[in-house]
């Protein structure tokens, strides 16, 4: 048995701890969790443990959670999303993660105007420019920002990365470092709809390098769920 609680408050106790090392506030650092794959119940036990903000990958498999979870909690869409799912991922999510061209941010401002509404949403960074990895490169995101900047039903509150897996957490402190440093290049730009407040960045293997560089949101999956179920 995977003892969610109990996992849930060692990885606030290391959240905690990092923001320390740093000198920053751990109020100002967001725990999401990853919850792909990891079924409903242990998605219950992390909100009864206090969690408020869990992401998905898939719209579909978001769809049946959604279901099962009646509480108010946030939902992050943080997978690759599709142009033709983004009707389903507005019904499901309350912030895209993981916009990584003007046409998908075009997408999301019609249907959010369609709806009334302003779509949240940080752009996905390949810091890396891993082919097997979705995001902009770091080169083209001012421009997305400068496109995203015309439109009225969108507002790119961050910026998220996933550097590429590496066995020393360490290994990943160069390219959470590249997202703060272009965050802090692209504010200075003042952007319309881009106050880029967040960084999201820092999974189970690195979050705490990742909070000592600056994320704001950490976006924690085996270290909360325990392996993943499929």
């Amino acid at each position: 048995m995977v003892d969610v609680a109990a996992n849930c408050r060692g990885v606030l106790e290391r959240i905690r701890e990092a923001a320390a090392r740093s000198g920053r506030d751990p109020q100002t650092i967001k725990l999401l969790g990853a919850s792909k794959s990891q079924p409903a119940g242990r998605i219950q036990a992390a909100i009864d443990a206090g969690v408020r903000l869990f992401g998905e990958n898939y719209v579909q498999e978001a769809e049946a959670k959604r279901a099962a979870i009646r509480e108010a909690v946030e939902w992050h869409m943080i997978g690759h999303l599709q142009r033709n799912k983004v009707k389903a991922a507005l019904d499901l999510f309350d912030l895209i993660e993981s916009v990584d061209s003007i046409q998908l941010a075009r997408e999301l401002d019609k249907e959010g105007k369609k709806r009334g509404r302003v779509v949240r949403a940080f752009v996905e960074v390949n810091l890396a420019c891993e082919e097997s990895k979705s995001g902009i490169a770091r080169e083209q995101v001012a421009a997305l920002l400068e496109d995203a900047g015309k439109l009225s039903h969108i507002r790119i509150e961050g910026l998220m990365a996933v550097p590429p897996l590496r066995e020393d957490p360490e290994e990943s402190r160069p390219y959470f470092r590249a997202l703060r440093e272009l965050r802090a290049e692209l504010q200075a730009k003042k952007i319309p709809n881009a106050d880029l407040k967040e960084l999201s960045m820092g999974m189970t293997h690195d979050f705490p390098i990742a909070i000592e560089e600056g994320a704001t949101l950490v976006r924690i999956g085996t270290a909360i769920f325990g392996p993943r179920s499929g």
